[in-house]
């Protein structure tokens, strides 16, 4: 059994006129929402055994926070490859994966992550910033991934759980992104 989980960069900000697309950090709303994700996965047990990420300043700052309120030190790779991946290059990343990791966290963004997460459902799954989606699949090795039946366990959007973990996201009008 190995699980799968694909988690968007939350939300980043725009504030910054010029600044290039990668260096983009997260608005106060996208450092809660990654805060309250990390401590929703570590209160119902969802911590995977390895993250890889994009190497995007968002996705960064969502991996850190997300880690320290999940109290989680287990290893995260960064990838330049991750950055505005398609599909295929995300399964990549779980494809290429150690055996001794049962459940492995992508951080990426969307379209790629969105696409990703509606093909394994077989259904569209919308994944806004801080959306943490989980699918299972009967597999001996990451690396069998092309004839994996994958079954969607969860998506949890931050707004969601707000009221289950009494934390309020702050509203910053900033769009989506």
């Amino acid at each position: 059994m190995r699980e799968l989980l694909l988690l968007r960069h939350a939300k980043s900000s725009w504030s910054t006129a010029g600044l290039a697309d990668h260096e983009r950090p997260l608005n106060a709303r996208g450092r809660a929402a990654a805060d309250l994700m990390g401590r929703w996965c570590a209160r119902v047990g969802m911590l995977p055994d390895l993250v890889r990420s994009s190497d995007a300043v968002r996705t960064r700052e969502t991996v850190e926070r997300w880690r320290d309120a999940a109290e989680w030190h287990g290893p995260v790779e960064w990838s330049s490859e991750l950055y505005h991946a398609a599909p295929a290059t995300l399964l990549d990343a779980a494809r290429t994966a150690p055996n001794t990791a049962r459940r492995v966290m992508i951080v990426a963004h969307n379209p790629g992550l969105e696409e990703l997460a509606s093909a394994l459902a077989g259904r569209e799954i919308i994944h806004p910033t801080g959306t943490l989606s989980v699918f299972r699949a009967e597999l001996d090795h990451w690396r069998d991934l092309d004839h994996a039946v994958f079954r969607e366990v969860h998506v949890w959007r931050p707004r969601d759980l707000t009221d289950q973990m009494s934390s309020a996201l702050p509203d910053d009008g900033d769009g989506d992104d």
